[in-house]
């Protein structure tokens, strides 16, 4: 039985899985470093490693918070343009891998 509950539970957490694409920001310029120049890039990583979050700002500018567990997972990618597979929701985007 709990075998069967976590094999659903993972299946349905994948059916809501989305791709999303754009460039990692910070929470502080946010969509401001969406054409990812280099002096985007650099101003982001400085941000970020400064404290302000990580952010994905989308092609029409929406920006979505990355939430504290997947940090990690964008760090390498911040000011690049990414393809990102996950969930969001309430503006908030769980991480399931960066492309």
């Amino acid at each position: 039985m709990k075998k069967a509950l976590v094999l659903f539970a993972l299946v349905s957490m994948s059916a809501f899985a989305a791709n999303f694409s754009g460039t990692i920001s910070d929470s502080h310029c946010g969509a401001k470093h969406a054409a990812a120049t280099k002096a985007d890039m650099e101003c982001a990583q400085k941000c970020v490693q400064g404290g302000a979050d990580a952010v994905l700002v989308t092609a029409d500018n929406k920006v979505l918070k990355i939430d504290a567990a997947s940090k990690e997972k964008v760090m390498p990618f911040v000011g690049k343009k990414v393809t990102i597979k996950g969930t969001e929701s309430n503006g908030v985007l769980t991480v399931a891998s960066v492309e």
